[in-house]
């Protein structure tokens, strides 16, 4: 398999390495080389291979909020009052710590977003004093999340 974007080459063994970490980043390189048949150095090695090619971004912690007590996701559709104004919004949401994924888009709005806060209070605070202040924001919608449903990475292999 050849990543497109980046013109780097991965075989079967790559995808399961991602597919593996993608379901589970705390396992050692010694067990995923278990999981595969092949060294924690081969794991090690191509690990650090997919990572300088850019192919994993990042490992991190996936946190539970709501034990943390931040009890409201919400989406936003964000207008802009005119679409050169993407970077500039773009800087200032990134700004914004509750603000934890934004997208640019086609359709209704130019940029959707995902938020999450410790109750109602806190998302209205969110809502005027910090997103509705950002020169270049028109309007936006809310939509509270009620339950997340499903929240997945995409898997490249079957393991």
């Amino acid at each position: 398999m050849i990543s497109k974007k980046n013109h780097v080459e991965i075989d079967d063994i790559d995808s399961k390495i991602l597919t593996i970490l993608a379901k589970d980043a705390k396992l050692t390189y010694a067990d995923i080389g278990k999981k595969l048949f092949v060294s924690a150095g081969t794991v090690h090695v191509r690990v650090k291979k997919l990572t300088e090619a850019g192919l994993i971004k990042a490992v991190r912690a996936e946190l539970n909020y709501a034990a943390l007590g931040f009890d409201i996701t919400a989406f936003l559709g964000i207008y802009l009052e005119k679409s050169n104004m993407y970077e500039s919004v773009k800087a200032e949401l990134n700004k914004i710590p509750e603000v934890v994924d934004a997208h640019y888009t086609t359709g209704n709005y130019s940029i959707f977003a995902k938020i999450i806060c410790r109750d109602t209070e806190h998302l209205r605070d969110v809502l005027s004093k910090k997103l509705q202040a950002i020169r270049g924001i028109q309007r936006t919608e809310t939509f509270i999340s009620l339950e997340e449903t499903l929240s997945r990475p995409l898997y490249l292999a079957d393991i």
